[in-house]
């Protein structure tokens, strides 16, 4: 008996370590926040802050100016790179490298976007091509990747042709909004507001041409809701689709490059009557709230439950974005918070995110910076 408790005695020291040594796999707390703008008032490029994750306070860092509305922002996936659209009538993409651990961005190279007011931006993991949504020309490009990062001139431009919705003022014609890759990289989705459809591609990277109609090349939503951004769920299989004309979020199932519309609720509350305009939607990092951007007359965030078996939505709350146009928002990497970028009123906000119910609340943390449209989270390495 004796052994035995000088053993427990020599071993427990050795439990006491074990119970309370750091645990090596906890993710990082600190993240640089990349923001794209307009510059036609007083910003002139892209913004970095340091923004610490234990507290939810935001520092500046750097900025690149000299860089013409760069309204949306991509990282490459080593975080070495950033690619920006320029939204302007005859549009470019421009290449950055970039330094996480000082926030350091320094321009590489534009080129032209082949088409007219490019709005989104996205990158494939390997870094060998970028895909470029023109709004106001309806086209999709496909732009090389080298290996400094600089981008090489289209490869590959796409236009849905003579097709257009029932919206004469909005849908005259073609509106790519977006264009994201699946999560598997094996099709890229992009979504038209002109035409009110989700095309999907097959995507080959190492194809002369990488990109073709996938077995089932297209998927409609109803006329005049204008689809906007999409986003995949943790495990990928379903899609969220925000509109930004009826102002609804739609619920996909999703299998290999097919999409099966399952549910549609709306953003706005019961009896809005005024104007309305769906901007973006992200999803918590554990997958179990929906978050969506509603602008003009509502200026509000609307909080979405997720059922984990079916993806389906369930109404939570209606947030004050705390300013006028909610362009966008990002979700810290711990989801503890929630940064509002307010476009029409040169603000950004802060607000804490309650992990259990997914609700939101004001921070009273802000900043003031001119028509942020973009938020990017990055790790501080």
């Amino acid at each position: 008996m004796k052994k035995i408790v000088l053993i427990i005695a020599l071993l427990s020291p050795l439990f006491t370590y074990a119970q309370n040594k750091p645990n090596k796999k906890k993710g990082p707390t600190t993240y640089d926040l990349l923001i794209g703008t307009y510059t036609s008032g007083t910003s002139k490029g892209i913004a970095v802050y340091r923004f610490y994750a234990e507290n939810g306070r935001l520092a500046y860092l750097s900025q690149i100016d000299g860089v013409t509305n760069p309204s949306y922002l991509t990282l490459s996936s080593n975080n070495k790179f950033i690619y920006a659209v320029n939204e302007t009538p005859k549009g470019e993409v421009s290449s950055f490298s970039f330094e996480p651990k000082t926030g350091k961005i320094s321009f590489i190279n534009k080129q032209s976007s082949e088409g007219d007011d490019p709005c989104y931006v996205g990158v494939d993991k390997a870094q060998k091509n970028v895909f470029v949504a023109n709004y106001s020309s309806g086209t999709v490009a496909v732009l090389p990747v080298n290996k400094d990062g600089s981008l090489s001139k289209a490869i590959q431009t796409l236009h849905d042709d003579g097709a257009h919705g029932p919206n004469k003022d909005r849908q005259e014609g073609p509106h790519a909004h977006m264009s994201i890759l699946s999560p598997d990289e094996k099709y890229l989705l992009y979504n038209d507001l002109g035409t009110d459809k989700v095309n999907v591609l097959r995507y080959r990277a190492s194809n002369e041409k990488p990109l073709e109609p996938a077995s089932t090349p297209f998927v409609s939503v109803k006329p005049g809701d204008g689809p906007r951004h999409l986003e995949f769920s943790a495990d990928k299989k379903h899609a969220y689709l925000i509109t930004e004309m009826g102002s609804n979020v739609l619920v996909f199932d999703y299998d290999n490059g097919k999409l099966k519309q399952k549910q549609t609720i709306t953003l706005l509350a019961d009896n809005f009557k005024g104007q309305t305009a769906g901007a973006a939607l992200h999803l918590s990092p554990d997958g179990r709230f929906l978050y969506a951007s509603n602008r003009l007359e509502t200026n509000e965030i609307i909080v979405y439950a997720v059922n984990q078996e079916t993806g389906e939505l369930t109404f939570v709350q209606r947030q004050p974005s705390m300013g006028k146009n909610p362009r966008d928002f990002a979700i810290d990497p711990t989801g503890k918070f929630m940064i509002v970028a307010n476009q029409n009123s040169d603000t950004i906000y802060v607000l804490r995110i309650d992990n259990a119910t997914g609700k939101l609340s004001p921070t009273g943390s802000r900043l003031e910076i001119g028509n942020p449209v973009c938020l990017k989270f990055a790790p501080a390495q």
